[in-house]
């Protein structure tokens, strides 16, 4: 048997290369995904080998990740449940993508990962599984009992690491676990469990890596301009960029001005709710500068059609539904309502905060001559707006007539209970 299993090196992933090896029988096939989180991917080859496997892949997968994956997300304003950037959940499709690639390569029989059998990951890597590479078997340890009866804890899974002689640098008592991507890193779990824990006072704040404090961010304010193209960040300072390049930039200033933290209980598919702490810098001031465009330069009644369906958007994202065909027939609609999404934003960092200072566009539908309370001429005639309003109070009008209004109909219920 030959399987293919989703690694990064850590102390879960190296213990699977093992129990995978030994409970199977089977030749293990790591692979890691590049998707910007600069962490500790040198080296991997080596020790996945070490461990175990008989050959690994380290994939560069940065690029595609930021155009295919978080850039038409982007487009869609995709935040779920209002304020978390989904930088998790948009990494784990490519992922997955990419390790059926490999499968099929080394004509593998089964794929496998490392996620927990409580959270989100699990299902999001098994939906693309299910999506691109159906035939494929599954296999899922942490769903496992006699995976779980044999690792109740990470202190057994250290024990098995110096038996097997893995080396491993792990912690028993390690405070919270973190993913990072391109468009983000996430903390949860540990100290983190304790929704009321702060995790921003002097003693807890260096847990974050990508953002300053805002109480520590410089004094003085940056300015910088976006320039977009069909609602996609093509430059930024006039400096024309790639959109993992834009996503790296936009990163390290926002991370300069303490921009992009989130602190959640979010709403996780398999029904729990969960706390997680996030930084999103470089997403936070794309998303920010992407509305602004939009209000400049997309039609109302199409905004607000596109706006009804961000929720459902960022939950099919959220909950693993990346290649269902819900969400490519969404995505067409999203990209559509993009077209005329051109021009440049102006924005000012501060201390955690995004101002906006300027928009402009050679498509722009926003009119000085409309717009202005000078009394300029223009297409709007103020004498319009009194057959507008007429109109439209009609139904008011009708209802206050017959039925005593929206007042004395509340009123009348009271009385009569």
């Amino acid at each position: 048997m030959k399987i293919v299993l989703a690694y990064s090196g850590g102390l879960d992933t190296s213990v699977l290369v093992s129990w995978l090896k030994h409970h199977y029988d089977a030749e293990i096939i790591t692979f890691a995904a590049d998707v910007g989180q600069e962490e500790e991917l040198t080296g991997l080859p080596e020790k996945a080998k070490a461990t175990g496997a008989s050959t690994h892949y380290t994939v560069d997968l940065v690029e595609e990740f930021a155009s295919d994956f978080i850039y038409p997300m982007l487009r869609a304003n995709a935040i779920y449940e209002g304020q978390y950037y989904l930088g998790t959940s948009i990494a784990r499709p490519l992922i997955a993508k990419a390790q059926i690639e490999i499968a099929n390569r080394e004509n593998a029989d089964a794929v496998s990962h490392g996620a927990t059998g409580k959270g989100n990951d699990q299902v999001r890597f098994e939906l693309t599984y299910a999506a691109l590479a159906p035939r494929l078997e599954i296999i899922s340890p942490w769903r496992m009992q006699v995976f779980r009866d044999t690792f109740p804890g990470r202190s057994e899974m250290i024990a098995y690491c110096r038996e097997q002689g893995i080396d491993v640098e792990a912690s028993a008592s390690k405070p919270y676990s973190m993913d990072r991507n391109l468009l983000h890193i996430s903390y949860e779990a540990g100290i983190l469990e304790d929704p009321w824990f702060d995790p921003t006072t002097a003693d807890n704040k260096g847990m974050f890596k990508l953002t300053t404090a805002p109480e520590d961010a410089p004094d003085e304010a940056e300015y910088v301009e976006l320039e977009f193209a069909r609602g996609d960040c093509v430059a930024v300072n006039g400096q024309a960029l790639s959109p993992a390049n834009a996503l790296k930039k936009l990163n390290k200033l926002g991370g300069k001005h303490g921009i992009g933290r989130v602190d959640l209980v979010e709403n996780r598919f398999v029904g729990m709710k969960s706390r997680g702490v996030y930084e999103t810098p470089g997403g936070t001031i794309l998303m920010h500068a992407h509305r602004q465009m939009e209000s400049l330069t997309m039609d109302r009644d199409l905004m607000h059609l596109r706006d009804g369906l961000i929720p459902r958007y960022a939950e099919l994202v959220y909950n693993g539904f990346w290649y269902a065909p819900e969400r490519e027939a969404m995505q067409a609609l999203m990209d559509d309502a993009q077209k005329s999404v051109s021009g440049t934003v102006r924005l000012k960092l501060y201390k955690g905060n995004i101002i906006t200072v300027g928009r402009k566009s050679p498509i722009s539908l926003y009119d000085e001559n409309i717009a202005s309370m000078e009394g300029v001429k223009s297409d709007y005639n103020p004498d319009d707006a009194s057959g507008f309003i007429r109109l439209n109070a009609l139904r008011l009008r009708r209802r206050a007539l017959a039925q005593g209004g929206a007042e004395i109909v509340s009123k009348s219920r009271l009385s009569a209970n």
